[in-house]
């Protein structure tokens, strides 16, 4: 069996069924949809794309793996967010594909840093987020379900 080929692509407006769908499914396996989530995962053209942020998806052998987003905060910051891994690929480096390939979109985009919420019930992801060199900060923002945020400087 030939291994699989994973390639991170930009978004398209077709795309937006899978964006929602995989976020939708692990905020609603862990917490809860806030008005947030309805707003973006709706409509992201006009809620990242439109506001100077971005979007990738990833694919596995041509099929729709993961996403993740990058929402413009203030002239170099963005916010790593919408990041969402399909179940069956879960575990086969494909969210790290996407933080890696997120990370140098932020820095194409003119990012000097990276902020991201998160909860520590997601062990998983915030271990990768420590491994690509995000650190914890004092936590603020617009997410009930987040209990730590951190960031990166690059």
């Amino acid at each position: 069996m030939e291994d699989p080929v994973l390639e991170i692509i930009n978004y398209k407006a077709e795309h937006q069924p899978w964006f929602e769908h995989l976020n939708r499914e692990w905020i609603e396996k862990f917490f809860w949809m806030e008005p947030v989530d309805e707003k973006v995962l709706g409509n992201p053209e006009e809620h990242i794309l439109n506001k100077g942020g971005a979007i990738l998806m990833a694919s596995v052998n041509k099929e729709i793996a993961g996403t993740v987003a990058l929402k413009f905060v203030n002239l170099g910051v963005y916010e790593f967010t919408k990041m969402a891994v399909a179940q069956k690929f879960r575990g086969k480096k494909v969210g790290e594909a996407l933080a890696k390939a997120a990370i140098a979109k932020a820095k194409e985009l003119g990012a000097h840093k990276i902020i991201l919420y998160s909860n520590t019930v997601l062990k998983p992801a915030v271990a990768l987020y420590q491994k690509l060199g995000f650190r914890e900060v004092p936590l603020d923002g617009p997410y009930k379900r987040s209990n730590i945020k951190m960031e990166l400087a690059v």
